[in-house]
């Protein structure tokens, strides 16, 4: 057993904390010190997640070797700027590092970054096999240092920010570049650094998201709905929650939360009166009531309906039906998933790697649904890993679970398994 390494608290950068980049001047002076530093950037965004519509970022944090910490405003300066755009072209000349990186890609494309070589720690230490892999935990068990974390939660849009946030901002990058270099360490002593690899040009080839459809349907506590008119009541308060947040850009579950509007749905109100009583039980809260008029009237649009024009209970999709019906209603799928889940979990164990990373469970769930029809042209084994492929997997995954599920699929009966629970799928929260 390896001896734990004694942890340090990390409580300010070495250099301490840099004042925020709010002007252009202090822009184009970071941006000559990154330009004469050396190696790849390490970079974190923060958002106002819980508190703002909008997914955009409030800061950006930035350090290079010999290059300096910088923390940028981008409110300051607006998507598409001219700073950014030239601070994209400089981040290209090399690795950009980022710790869980699909979280802040989005927020960096908008304003005009996109980093076209990627290293993810998070996502390396995955393949890794590290148990925690959270920013905090890696760094305290590769590199004895413990980081702060109470301002993790906090609202990023507010100006101006404290200085204690920035201090904690900082300190997400402070020893990135020296972590990412501990993880690849570990991912070339385990022989997995091209998988790494592979898996990081994935993150930056994926095509950006479709847009939801019936975006309302998402709504927490939707199983408590049963009738059309009901739903008719949740889709008008969602989207009129929807259209004013979006309008004051503030987080549509701080105007009025999922719970009040399922309430409202399996008891309609009409009054003042009626919607604070049936709130009340879920602790009425002042801000619910600022929109008053707006809430009402859609639950009065929405009584109004006739019943052509409420919504069906159930729409149409590609999703698969939940696990927990594949042994009983189809078992003529449910026997080959159960061999590739226990083929592929054995591989994973081999591997010391995470089964979702090592394949992913949707491809192996739509793969036993509907495998691709035989060919005369190739084999089973062949025929299986290209259509894995043509999914979305990874040539590193194919190879190691391609023949694995080849044989799976030709399973008749099950193997026998504890009851299915009931799993989280592409579509769900």
């Amino acid at each position: 057993m390896s001896e734990e390494i004694p942890v340090t608290p990390l409580l300010a950068p070495f250099g301490g904390t840099p004042p925020i980049i709010e002007n252009e001047s202090a822009f184009e002076s970071a941006l000559e010190q990154l330009a004469h530093g050396t190696g790849p950037f390490a970079v974190d965004a923060e958002r106002a997640s819980g508190f703002r519509y909008s997914a955009r970022a409030y800061l950006i944090q930035v350090k290079r070797t010999n290059g300096g910490l910088h923390l940028i405003d981008p409110i300051a300066f607006g998507c598409g700027h001219p700073l950014f755009i030239a601070l994209d072209e400089l981040f290209n000349t090399d690795e950009v590092i980022l710790h869980a990186s699909t979280q802040d890609l989005p927020c960096l494309r908008e304003l005009g970054i996109n980093p076209q070589l990627l290293f993810d720690t998070e996502l390396g230490a995955r393949i890794a096999g590290l148990p925690r892999v959270g920013l905090g935990p890696l760094l305290e068990s590769l590199m004895g240092v413990s980081l702060a974390k109470e301002h993790s939660a906090a609202d990023w849009s507010v100006r101006p920010l404290p200085t204690e946030w920035l201090t904690y901002a900082a300190l997400d990058v402070e020893l990135l570049v020296e972590l990412r270099d501990k993880v690849e360490e570990l991912l070339v002593d385990a022989k997995k650094d091209s998988w790494a690899k592979e898996e990081f040009a994935s993150i930056l080839s994926a095509p950006p998201s479709p847009p939801r459809v019936d975006p309302w349907r998402r709504t927490s506590g939707m199983h408590k709905i049963k009738r059309r008119d009901q739903l008719a009541i949740i889709r008008e308060l969602w989207v009129t929650r929807d259209e004013i947040a979006k309008s004051q850009d503030i987080a549509g579950g701080k105007l009025l939360n999922d719970s009040a509007i399922v309430e409202i749905a399996l008891n309609p109100v009409a009054t003042k009166k009626e919607f604070e009583k049936v709130l009340r039980p879920l602790g009425l809260r002042a801000r619910w009531l600022e929109n008053l008029d707006a809430w009402l009237d859609a639950v009065t649009r929405a009584v109004a309906l006739e019943e052509k024009e409420w919504p069906i209970l159930r729409t149409h999709s590609d999703s698969l039906p939940p696990i927990k019906l594949w042994r009983d209603k189809f078992p003529e799928k449910y026997a080959p998933l159960s061999h590739a889940r226990a083929r592929i979990e054995l591989i994973a164990q081999e591997n010391n790697i995470p089964v979702e990373n090592l394949i992913t469970p949707e491809l192996v769930r739509r793969i036993c649904w509907a495998p691709p029809p035989p060919s005369t042209e190739e084999s089973s084994p062949e025929l299986i890993m290209g259509h894995l492929l043509s999914l979305g997997a990874r040539q590193w995954q194919v190879d190691l679970v391609g023949e694995a599920i080849a044989a799976a699929l030709l399973e008749k009966q099950a193997l026998p398994m504890p009851e299915p629970v009931l799993e989280t799928t592409s579509e769900q929260p």
